[in-house]
């Protein structure tokens, strides 16, 4: 045994804790599939889906599993919970199933899609329940994205621009809800025939393709759409029109699909949230989300740690530290944490109870662009010399 009479100095590698972004691009789905294989999809269970191939297989040719799978498949490879519903002898028993029930801890429908973190390890961030969309249907989604933190894709239920416009006026206050008209085709049918597919599953698609990427604060707008190739009714579109189809559709708060430079996309950035809020861009809607999951849960060390004035600087540190990479990566335009000590009271403090506050800016799409186009003789004015220079 070595003896010392001094003070040993050993250098070891300290690991720097930091926050790690949530994962954004996992879609939730809910669908009906009667003809589903045996065990592949349970009813009212949370399945995790990640080769699309075999879930296409195992999805059965009836109710609106397979279709959705396949919208899906075409914009993006990504993570889906599935929730399998059985479709009712009547619409209104059908949307019965898909809304489901929490009775006692015991969740059904689209209850279910709740469960996903813990049985999974996957948290839905797109959900949706694309062909089976009503008002119940679509308000109830609403409900549980709040709690998910999620965002909803859903069309709106019209067979013409008036009514969609009516339908959207159902949702006065969902900033987390995303209307879509009108539908869309696809080559999916038979020898690459064009068929009707559903639109909704496609924006969830092309939402978590958008996450992956270009980034969470991209809006779902004017991005190409792979496989899409037309409407399911017509939508008229000029870029310097306030009157087309588009644009009076956009102004009442839904997303459609135009095509520019012979490709489909679709256009429109806006949400159901309340009038001129803070939450009527698609991307202010999801900066507000994902920040507040990625900070939450990139503090989980934190807790009931000894509540110590350096625990405190820390925290404020460490969120400090995320906000600067987010505004590099331009998902923010800026945010800054503090500890206010007015706010954390000693009688506060002393019950476990510490308060760190932060504000940031969203980035916000640019949805109008100004340009002025003036008409001059000034380019005459050398026209003689540049004439004799010849």
């Amino acid at each position: 045994m070595s003896s010392l009479h001094g003070i040993n100095v050993t250098e070891v590698k300290k690991t720097t804790r930091s926050i790690a972004t949530v994962a954004t691009a996992v879609i939730g789905l809910v669908a009906t599939a009667p003809d589903a294989v045996a065990g592949a999809f349970p009813l009212d269970t949370a399945v995790k889906v990640t080769n699309l191939d075999d879930a296409i297989e195992e999805a059965g040719a009836t109710g609106t599993l397979r279709a959705a799978l396949i919208a899906i498949a075409g914009q993006v490879t990504a993570p889906i919970v599935v929730v399998r519903v059985s479709p009712g002898a009547t619409p209104a028993d059908t949307a019965t199933a898909v809304i489901g029930t929490d009775v006692a801890g015991v969740k059904t429908g689209m209850q279910t899609l709740l469960t996903a973190s813990t049985q999974l390890n996957l948290h839905p961030r797109i959900i949706g329940a694309p062909g089976l969309e009503s008002e119940l249907v679509t308000k109830a989604l609403v409900v549980v994205a709040k709690r998910l933190r999620a965002r909803v894709y859903a069309m709106a239920v019209g067979d013409d621009r008036g009514e969609a416009i009516a339908h959207r006026a159902l949702f006065p206050d969902a900033r987390e809800l995303t209307l879509l008209w009108p539908g869309v085709t696809a080559p999916y049918g038979a020898d690459g025939a064009s068929i009707g597919v559903p639109v909704a599953a496609v924006a969830m698609g092309a939402r978590a393709a958008i996450d992956q990427t270009q980034g969470w604060h991209k809006t779902l707008s004017n991005v190409a759409l792979p496989d899409i190739d037309g409407l399911a009714a017509d939508v008229t579109f000029d870029i310097q029109d306030a009157d087309c189809d588009a644009n009076v559709l956009n102004a009442s708060d839904l997303v459609t699909v135009v095509r520019i430079a012979g490709e489909l996309r679709f256009w429109g950035n806006r949400t159901c949230a309340i009038a001129d809020g803070d939450f009527v861009f698609e991307s202010a809607c999801r900066t507000a989300q994902i920040l507040a999951d990625t900070v939450a849960l990139g503090l989980v060390w934190a807790m009931d740690k000894p509540l110590l004035p350096s625990l405190a600087k820390d925290i404020v540190e460490q969120i400090n530290e995320k906000f600067r990479q987010e505004k590099r990566g331009g998902r923010i335009l800026g945010a800054v944490a503090l500890f206010d000590g007015a706010r954390n009271p000693v009688d506060q403090l002393k019950a476990g109870k510490l308060l760190i506050g932060y504000r940031y800016t969203f980035v916000p799409p640019l949805e109008a662009l100004g340009l002025e186009q003036e008409i001059s003789d000034e380019f005459f004015a050398d026209f003689a010399s540049l004439v004799a220079g010849n």
